[in-house]
């Protein structure tokens, strides 16, 4: 009986210690969100020429030109807020999806240039990051 005991405890430790173990579910990259959420629309290198891009009543933002228009600055708390679904005065008229798996997880502080870190999902933060690098 106490070895029973033994090989069984020997056993739920070990299945315990394998599951700490398990390698954790991957986090999307920046690159593989825009893939899988933005390219249809604004197209690979987000030119705006997506295979959505003609059936929308408006074209959507070629996100490689965001920083020329800003002075050279990348307006990545702009872009975050839009992704968001923050419609900075358009009154629910933008087209934007829902990207709620985008806000849901992990959070880390984010700086959008006040000096106020603030908790912003990991995903949004990475895919701003992505759309920065578009404009080069």
């Amino acid at each position: 009986m106490k070895l029973r005991m033994t090989v069984l405890l020997s056993v739920v430790g070990m299945a315990g210690l394998a599951a700490c173990l398990a390698p954790m579910p991957k986090t999307p990259t920046g690159a593989e969100d825009f893939a899988a959420y933005c390219a249809v629309c604004h197209g690979a290198g987000g030119r705006g020429d997506g295979e959505m891009a003609a059936m929308l009543d408006r074209r959507p933002a070629d996100l490689t030109r965001l920083a020329r228009r800003k002075d050279g600055e990348f307006p990545a708390t702009r872009v975050m807020a839009k992704i968001w679904g923050y419609t900075g005065g358009q009154n629910g008229t933008a087209v934007m999806p829902n990207f709620g798996p985008l806000l849901a997880g992990e959070t880390v502080p984010y700086d959008g240039g006040d000096g106020i870190e603030t908790p912003t999902p990991l995903r949004l933060v990475q895919l701003a990051d992505y759309v920065k690098s578009l404009g080069g």
